[in-house]
């Protein structure tokens, strides 16, 4: 298991999706290394899709700068076809993994239960699992916001340690914020977060929702961010479309630090 995270740090992920071959990637990933001489304003992970790790992960050696992953499979090996192990992406230097994105609970067909293996699987292979959490745009009009939010966050850390807990990380995304150009309002996310932080309390030990960091993802942009960074809730961003180019992804990065 990772060891714990640091308390309520600044961090700021971007998740290429199905997007940027391994040549692509590495050239993004040199990029984005070279506006690191300004220094590094937060913590930053890039998760680029499989095939493009190892060569992304070149660049980004030494750099301060964390590789991460989109998806793991529960089982550490074995006869699972198209699937991706927890030591296969520490073998190749990732730090974090992302685990139950709305895209694969909602496009996939992954369901609470899936999604807690999957995270308890990133902590047994030495990886920090950053687990998303959110509510469709009908849940939300039905007000059934805080319901889906205790809901996922019960399965995903319910029975763990505190030291377990503190290891890993929350993003929360609001679906119909995904990919729209829809973003909660500051309002919102600060809400929806401080359920979550309420949620480990219960489910893990009073007070350790103030250990945990808890990300907002949902058509993050440059133009946003300061806004979303200004919440004392909000300790970082899950950036989709926006970390797919080094100078806004690195604006993100730095309203982060001013946030």
């Amino acid at each position: 298991m990772p060891g714990p995270w640091p308390r309520r740090p600044r961090l700021v992920v971007g998740n290429w999706k199905m997007n940027r071959t391994a040549p692509e990637g590495a050239a993004l990933a040199g990029q984005l290394v070279g506006l690191l001489s300004a220094g590094r304003p937060c913590e930053i992970a890039v998760c680029p899709p499989f095939p493009a790790l190892d060569a992304v992960g070149v660049p980004l050696r030494g750099s301060g700068v964390h590789l991460g992953a989109q998806d793991l499979h529960p089982e550490p090996g074995g006869a699972f076809t198209g699937e991706v192990a927890g030591p296969m992406l520490a073998a190749v230097g990732c730090r974090f993994v992302i685990v139950g994105h709305s895209e694969r609970r909602h496009g996939i067909g992954e369901d609470d239960a899936v999604v807690a293996l999957k995270a308890r699987a990133a902590r047994r292979d030495g990886l920090v699992p950053i687990v998303c959490v959110g509510e469709t745009l009908s849940e939300r009009e039905g007000g059934l916001t805080t319901d889906v939010l205790v809901r996922q966050v019960r399965a995903a850390f319910q029975g763990l340690s505190e030291a377990e807990a503190r290891a890993g990380v929350i993003a929360y995304e609001p679906v119909w914020a995904i990919g729209t150009g829809k973003v909660a309002s500051v309002e919102q996310a600060r809400d929806a977060h401080r359920v979550i932080r309420a949620t480990l309390d219960h489910v893990v030990a009073p007070g350790i929702g103030q250990s945990v960091a808890v990300l907002y993802g949902g058509s993050v942009s440059d133009r946003n961010a300061v806004d979303l960074f200004a919440e004392p809730e909000v300790d970082g961003a899950l950036v989709g479309g926006a970390s797919l180019e080094a100078a806004g992804f690195w604006r993100i990065c730095a309203a982060a630090r001013s946030g």
